[in-house]
């Protein structure tokens, strides 16, 4: 058996129709600014690194073969990438019908 990397519950539990799997590039220095989803991410770093912060808790460094998750209609503060850009596979967790949103927040 495989070593467990992360166990979430959802905050938001939701009958999950469909998973749409994105390859997201970040540019080095991009900053995503303060945004929210309109359902769950999972996500793994594949290359490069970013800084990822949910809003109110502390900023970490993800790496390649760290995991993240962004809780539904959450804020998340910062997922800038690092100095040599960030490359991701991002899971958006999607009930029947809908599609995978962005949200910028104003701060």
């Amino acid at each position: 058996m495989r070593p467990l990397v992360d166990d979430i519950a959802l905050t938001h539990p939701k009958g999950v129709q469909h998973v749409e799997i994105r390859r997201i590039h970040l540019e080095p220095g991009y900053a995503s600014g303060l945004h929210v989803h309109n359902g769950p991410v999972f996500g793994n770093i594949v290359e490069g690194s970013a800084v990822y912060q949910i809003e109110g808790e502390p900023a970490s460094v993800l790496r390649a073969g760290d995991v993240f998750y962004e809780p539904e209609q959450t804020v998340v503060a910062r997922f800038d990438a690092g100095p040599d850009g960030v490359t991701f596979l991002a899971y958006f967790l999607l009930e029947d019908g809908q599609a995978s949103e962005l949200t910028p927040v104003e701060g």
